[in-house]
């Protein structure tokens, strides 16, 4: 979402201010920081990278700090550093033009509504295209600091949607990448007077496009999987078969205290109908450890359920505290040993996991959609099932679909030669 919101900015800077984009910090006449604020980490790392630029930027430049931490911070960031010139919330995006202008200007209204707003054209590669369906997010988990920053949940219009997939095929991409916080909670709520439709009839009318040949999206909530989802995704053959299911903890108890919405038991069922029904499927979660009074049994169901489900890849960390969430204010902290410990046990599970199934793709053909060039003449693309494949081969491959064949296994990425 982050990546789209910077690619709104661009496309409204160079329409509406003549501005383009450099590779060269001492040229910038303009430098933005387009921030996250899950975690603690890139919040404090902001700061530094901002005296960074400060000192390295050309006299005159501008400096602007966007997204999720200016929604948090606000004025905060001016203060601590009042050689920025504007600060610009992660739900007022279409504004950058008129903050632009304004010194020391501060625009972060979480309840500002861009869901109708049509923002001008830009993507960083042809071959796919970034369109979200959704801003904000209504649930209330209590770790999470998103709803403060990115404000209620709205599905931007049916119709919206559809001709950006349109114009995005036209010119050339042969996939959607669909974004949101809560994807298949889609249709609950517009700001206007549109018509009732939910995600799995969006993901039908989007395949009806001509030429458009993949679907993907990210991430779908685990309490919103009903059975027309599953069917819509298992037999739909232009959605990717490759989801992320972010399950934060494998403790229903946990889960309760989080306030997820749905129990270890519900989450697994997901899967095995996700599998019965789509067996290649891949999928990839989110997992929190040390979540205050996470407790060594509850860190164990993490575990198993890990080895049940055999994800694909996970996204793992350390639970942070984040302001202004229910979470900050539990005492039950777990101490930050036990949590590395957690961390460290968690992630070298997932390793043999990985390391077992990468076995099983040795052989195999996946038809690939190559989108980037690489050092040393590979070029490398994503299988329907989010396989990251290299192949020798030129830029002549850039856009296309080919069948290869794997002949070498990473973790990461899998090697191998075209056949067809």
């Amino acid at each position: 979402m982050n990546s789209r919101d910077s690619e709104h900015m661009i496309a409204e800077l160079r329409e509406k201010e003549g501005y383009e984009v450099t590779d060269d910090l001492s040229s910038a006449d303009l430098i933005i920081i387009n921030t996250c604020s899950v975690r603690e980490k890139p919040v404090s790392k902001l700061f530094s990278e901002l005296g960074v630029f400060n000192k390295k930027k050309k006299e005159g430049a501008k400096i602007g700090v966007c997204g999720c931490t200016a929604s948090h911070l606000g004025t905060e960031i001016i203060k601590r550093a009042p050689y920025v010139n504007f600060v610009l919330g992660a739900r007022n995006v279409s504004k950058i033009s008129e903050v632009l202008h304004k010194e020391r200007a501060v625009e972060i209204d979480i309840n500002y509504d861009e869901s109708e707003f049509a923002f001008n054209d830009f993507r960083t590669s042809p071959y796919k295209a970034y369109i979200n369906i959704s801003i904000g997010c209504d649930k209330s988990c209590t770790y999470c600091i998103v709803p403060k920053t990115r404000g209620e949940e709205i599905s931007i219009p049916t119709e919206l949607i559809l001709r950006e997939a349109q114009k995005a095929v036209e010119r050339g991409a042969k996939e959607v990448f669909l974004l949101g916080q809560n994807v298949n909670n889609y249709g609950r709520r517009f700001s206007g007077e549109h018509e009732d439709i939910n995600f799995s009839e969006l993901l039908r009318r989007l395949s009806k496009i001509d030429s458009l040949e993949r679907i993907r999206f990210t991430s779908p909530h685990p309490f919103h999987m009903d059975d027309e989802f599953i069917e819509e995704f298992a037999s739909n053959p232009k959605i990717c078969k490759s989801i992320h299911m972010p399950l934060q903890s494998g403790s229903t108890k946990v889960l309760k205290d989080m306030k997820r919405g749905y129990s270890r038991e519900w989450f697994l069922n997901r899967v095995q109908k996700l599998r019965s029904m789509s067996p290649d499927v891949s999928i990839s979660t989110d997992i929190i450890v040390a979540f205050p009074g996470e407790s060594d049994e509850d860190f164990e169901d993490s575990l198993s359920i890990m080895r049940e489900v055999e994800f694909d890849q996970i996204f793992s960390f350390k639970y942070s505290a984040r302001p202004e969430t229910e979470a900050e204010n539990f005492t039950n902290t777990i101490d930050e040993d036990v949590a590395s410990s957690r961390l460290t046990t968690l992630q070298n599970l997932s390793v043999e996991i990985l390391d077992k199934k990468g076995k099983t793709h040795l052989g195999k053909i996946y038809r690939v959609y190559f989108e980037e060039l690489n050092q040393n003449y590979y070029v490398s693309g994503r299988s329907d099932n989010n396989m990251f494949v290299k192949v020798k081969g030129s830029d002549e491959l850039l856009g296309e679909f080919r069948d290869v064949k794997i002949t070498e296994i990473g973790r990461s990425t899998l090697s191998g030669e075209i056949v067809g």
